[in-house]
This record gives C-alpha cells, sequence and structure tokens, in this order.
C-alpha cells in the first residue's frame, strides 16, 4: 500500500466523526445513519440486519468461500436508572468498566424525545471539603454515583418536567485528541478505531478495483459490548471470521500501542490455529509489524459467534489499545498495521 499520508488523513477522517457520535449499546441507531450514509457514497453493497448491525459484503472470485471481518461500533455507557428525590439521577452501567474511569465525567442525557442535556458525573460525596476523608474513601461503584444535570432541578418531579425518564441514555465525553506524534486519546477507541480502519478498507477496495479471491463481508456490529453482536446473522458461506477490535497493552502484555495484535487466546479460549498462522505469515510476507498476545478477561464477536454455534474459524486482532474501558490511547501506526493486515489477508488466497 503506498501513499501513507493519504491512508492516515482516511482513517482519521473516519475516526474523527465515528467518535463524535455517541453509540452506548442499545442506541446506536444514529451512528448507523452515519455509516449508510458513508457506504451510500461509496456504492457499497451491504444489508441491515434484524438487530440493526450492518453487513457490506464485496463479491471475489470464490463465492461459496467467504471471509468476514467484524468490528463493533456501540460503546460504554449508561442509563437512568433512578430519578432521586433531590434531582440527581441514579445510573446503571453499560458494559464492564471501572466507575473510577467516569468520575467527574461530563455527559449528556437523551430523552425519547431526543432533547439533550448535559451533566457531571459524580461520586454521591464529590468534595472533600465537605466529606473529608469519606469522599477520598468512598468505594466508587453504581450506587455511588450520580449525574448531576446542568438544570435547576432540586425534586424528582423538577426532572421529570424536563421530560427525562429511567432508561433514557446517557452518553460519556469522548475527550478526543490526535496529537501531533500521531498518538489518538479518546474513550470508545474500542472498537471505533477498528470501525474507521473497515470503512476505509471498505473504500479502499472499491475505488482501487481490488480482485478479492473470495468474497468478502464486512459485518458493522452494534450488541458486541453486551456480549450477542455476531451470534447471529453472519453471512452463511463465511468459513473464517476476523474479529477487529483491540489489542490490549499493558503489564504482562506483549501487546502494542504500534502494531496490530493478533489474539491466540482470550477468556473464551484459543481462536483458530491454523487462522491464526495464516494471519502471522501475512504480516511477515508484507513487513507488517505485528504482536501475538493470550488476553484473561477478554471477549469478542468472534467468540461470540462461536459461542452461537456457528462452524467458523474463528479469529482476532486488531490496534493496540492502552487503558482499554478508560480513557483510552493508541497510535496511528496500530491504525495502519490492521489496516495493512485487513488488505492483505483479504487478497490471500
Amino acid at each position: 500500500m503506498n501513499n501513507k499520508t493519504h491512508h492516515k488523513n482516511r482513517l482519521k477522517y473516519y475516526l474523527e466523526k465515528i467518535l463524535t457520535i455517541p453509540s452506548p449499546t442499545g442506541f446506536t441507531n444514529d451512528i448507523m445513519n452515519y455509516i449508510k450514509t458513508e457506504l451510500d457514497n461509496l456504492k457499497a453493497t451491504f444489508t441491515i440486519t434484524n438487530k440493526g448491525a450492518i453487513i457490506v459484503t464485496i463479491k471475489g472470485s470464490e463465492d461459496d468461500y467467504q471471509r468476514t471481518f467484524s468490528a463493533h461500533v456501540d460503546t460504554l455507557g449508561a442509563m437512568v436508572k433512578e430519578i432521586k428525590s433531590n434531582g440527581a439521577l441514579s445510573l446503571t452501567p453499560i458494559g464492564g468498566y471501572m466507575m473510577t474511569s467516569i468520575d467527574g465525567e461530563n455527559c449528556i442525557v437523551e430523552t425519547l424525545e431526543g432533547t439533550k442535556y448535559t451533566g457531571t458525573i459524580q461520586t454521591i460525596k464529590p468534595s472533600v471539603h465537605i466529606s473529608g476523608d469519606e469522599a477520598r474513601e468512598l468505594k466508587r461503584t453504581p450506587q455511588n454515583m450520580e449525574v448531576i444535570l446542568d438544570e435547576r432541578v432540586n425534586s424528582k418531579a423538577d426532572v421529570e418536567n424536563l421530560g427525562i425518564n429511567v432508561g433514557d441514555f446517557i452518553c460519556l465525553d469522548t475527550r478526543t485528541i490526535f496529537t501531533e506524534k500521531e498518538y489518538i486519546k479518546s474513550r470508545y477507541l474500542d472498537d471505533k478505531a477498528s470501525v474507521a480502519i473497515l470503512l476505509y478498507a471498505i473504500e479502499y477496495m472499491l475505488e482501487n478495483k481490488v480482485t478479492l479471491p473470495y468474497t468478502t463481508n464486512f459485518f458493522i456490529s452494534n450488541y458486541e459490548e453486551v456480549g450477542h453482536g455476531a451470534k447471529a446473522s453472519i453471512p452463511e458461506n463465511t468459513k473464517e471470521f476476523i474479529a477487529v477490535d483491540m489489542g490490549a497493552p499493558g503489564p504482562g502484555q506483549n501487546s502494542s500501542e504500534y502494531s496490530v495484535c493478533i489474539c491466540a487466546k482470550d477468556s473464551s479460549g484459543p481462536y483458530d490455529y491454523d487462522l491464526r498462522k495464516s494471519l502471522i505469515e501475512t504480516c511477515k510476507e508484507h513487513d507488517i509489524d505485528y504482536k501475538i498476545d493470550i488476553y484473561p478477561f477478554y471477549g469478542s464477536d468472534a467468540s461470540a459467534a462461536l459461542g452461537a454455534g456457528w462452524d467458523v474459524k474463528a479469529g482476532l486482532i486488531g490496534p493496540g489499545v492502552f487503558a482499554s474501558h478508560a480513557y483510552e490511547r493508541t497510535h496511528m501506526d496500530a491504525l495502519l498495521a490492521t489496516l495493512n493486515l485487513v488488505i492483505q489477508y483479504s487478497l490471500k488466497k
């Protein structure tokens, strides 16, 4: 792949767009509509599943043996669990994250009618000047966290009069930053970095009229964070299912923020051995920087597909993302390496 600057610019274009559209699991209509618009502009062929996932198909020379890559647009977030008597909102988390990672975070609460209200997630004892050590030592659990609305509300009735209700979605500020040295810092790089990669891979293949040996599908999943994103609706001729999700660098791990990470095993068990070997061989053949790793507390759309009984060879790859499920960071080199692997493996017979 030539013209590295162009590839970076297009990846940044897609990533900037999708990171600005809130999409906690169950609240993905807006981001899916954006993706449909981009795919229409590319004149891509796609279908919509009953659950709202998008499947893009690029025909290859052989149709009976198909490859499917997946990435998920749904993210962590929260919902209103209770409207308190003082006008604060208790919350219930969507997805698995440490409550410490959202302490003091700005957020938006959106009603069923589409009205948006800003607020801040705080503990129930947010001030050391009032609570002292009790504030410092308070355990960060959902029961001890609440949303303080940027509205003059002092009662449950005040909040209800705004149209806010139990079940409304709470979307966290992503605080997205692209640094001069090509680091990307943001919430929800898991897995919007990979969605940007697949969108640009589709663009690249269509604009360059790439001839693929096998029909290749791109499954944009919208329920991955709650475990059932790819349990259904995978194209029936899929023989290889490759989840493009994040790698997880950290203490004791082999993953890197500058490489594509290839998962050998996660909490669901080992991924397909032959497929992993083929992905690694592709990296070696095309000088793609890669790392192999094992993640003890991790599941993917590929493991969801296996758990649902799909008879596929499953793999997991993705850019290394530091501080996963918190305020995350990666580097453009990891996105480029993952993009290169997706394209080069798609060309592999």
